[in-house]
Formats: structure tokens, sequence, C-alpha cells
């Protein structure tokens, strides 16, 4: 009943032919998108989730803007309810290994990612290049698809995450930062994620970076976890994870990230 009532007290539906972006994937096939700032079937994560440690990057100005992002209103994260509870399976887990899951962001409000895009389209403003996009040029930023007028997190079911070690009492060392723009945070960089092998190849690292067989085994612990948990990766950010069953496939919500 309650989701029947999201859907009828959506504020708007916009019909997108072709060009629905969900995570930066275009769709030939016409699809029909609701709006809704209906919070009733969303969560503080932390509520579900109490060993999580939040940074919310797009609250403070550590992120590839340089400023805060629009519709983050508290430094909390937000999930629907069936993503928090698999997300609490995987914090069971990995406290198993000792570590505890770090959310980066979770539920992006639509204005969001309107702000990305007024940002991609303001080619002269590179505060931050230097730390998440040194070897591109912003111009490609939205022809590769880094920057999309539609957003998985907006459905309310995609996190971005990484693990932090308790016994360091720091990050475990990925071999590279969230958000960075490369094929250094591809997945498959250095490495096969589908058997955990790790072979070195970065061949497609403009500059010749690389990661370590470790590191690329410590982003393996955060993908094999999830994804024992219901959760999707996403093949160009090994941060980046959404719900395989996800609630709202269809739905972009608008309401303002703060404490529910």
């Amino acid at each position: 009943m309650k989701q029947r009532k999201l859907w009828m007290t959506a504020a708007a539906v916009l019909l997108m032919s072709g060009a629905v972006l969900t995570g930066c994937r275009k769709s030939n096939v016409a699809v029909a998108v609701s709006a809704t700032d209906d919070t009733s079937q969303f969560v503080t994560l932390t509520d579900v989730v109490p060993d999580a440690i939040l940074e919310i990057r797009y609250f403070g100005t550590y992120n590839f803007v340089g400023t805060r992002i629009d519709g983050y209103e508290e430094p909390t994260a937000l999930l629907t309810r069936q993503a928090a509870d698999s997300l609490r399976a995987v914090s069971d887990d990995v406290i198993k290994l000792g570590y505890r899951l770090k959310i980066y962001d979770a539920y992006r409000p639509q204005k969001g990612v309107d702000h990305f895009m007024r940002w991609g389209a303001d080619i002269p403003d590179t505060l931050m290049k230097t730390f998440f996009y040194p070897d591109l040029d912003k111009k490609v930023l939205f022809p590769q698809e880094y920057i999309c007028e539609r957003s998985g997190h907006t459905r309310g079911s995609t996190l971005d995450l990484t693990l932090f070690d308790m016994a360091t009492e720091k990050e475990l060392d990925m071999g590279g930062t969230f958000d960075w723009f490369g094929p250094e945070s591809h997945p498959d960089f250095c490495g096969n994620p589908e058997t955990g092998e790790y072979t070195g190849d970065n061949s497609k690292s403009p500059r010749g970076r690389s990661i370590t067989a470790q590191q690329f085994a410590n982003r393996m612990i955060l993908r094999q976890a999830m994804l024992r948990h219901g959760f999707k990766p996403f093949d160009t950010e090994w941060w980046h994870f959404t719900l395989k069953d996800e609630p709202f496939p269809d739905t972009y919500f608008t309401f303002p990230v703060k404490q529910l």
C-alpha cells in the first residue's frame, strides 16, 4: 500500500526516450521515470547499520566540485529500507574480518545531480582537477559519462563506500581515492574481479599508474562482501554498488539529505 501511495503522490512523471541514464549507462528503450519527495520508504542508514562510519563527501568541500553539493543539508546517509537491511548483513560480515564500512555517499537528491551537471558545463571551473581528474580535460566528462543527468543514487538503493581497518584505525588501502575519474578506479584495473586474480595489467592508465596485489585484494574484500548480500557492482568504480532488487528502479527522488 505504501509503495502504491508513493507512485500516486509522485510530483512529476518525465518521459525520457532513449536518454535515461542509470549509473551513466544509456538505454535505447523509452522509460517512464517518476520523481517524488516521499521519504516513507527510506531510513537513516546508521539507524540500521550503527557500526557504519560516515564521511559524506558531498556535504563538505573535499569532492571533485570543491563545494557543498545542493541537497545535502546534513552529514548523514539515507537508503531505502531494503538496501539498508542488506547493508547491515554486509557490515556484520566484514566486522568479523576486522573492518567497518565507511560511507561516502548513499541516496543523492536530484538537485545534487543537477548541481553536478551545472558544474560539468562550467569548463573553466577546475578547482579540484589536481585531486580527482588530473589526466582528463574537463570537456570529456560528459561524453565519457563521468557526469550524467540521472544517477542510480537518486533511486535510493545505491551507495559509495570503502572499508575501515579497525586494527590500523585507517581506511583500507584501495590504491586510489573515492571519485577518482579514470581507469584506475575500474574494478578490473590490474586484475580480474570475477576470479579475484591480480594481473598487474595497468595498460589502461594514461600515466602508467598501478596498484599493488594487496590493494587489488583489498578492493576484492569489499566487492565480495557486497555481492554476497545482494548488491551488484559498477564497472567503472570499485566503491559503487546498487541493490540488485532495488525497490524503485524507475523513481528518482527529490527530497534533501537530512536526518529522517
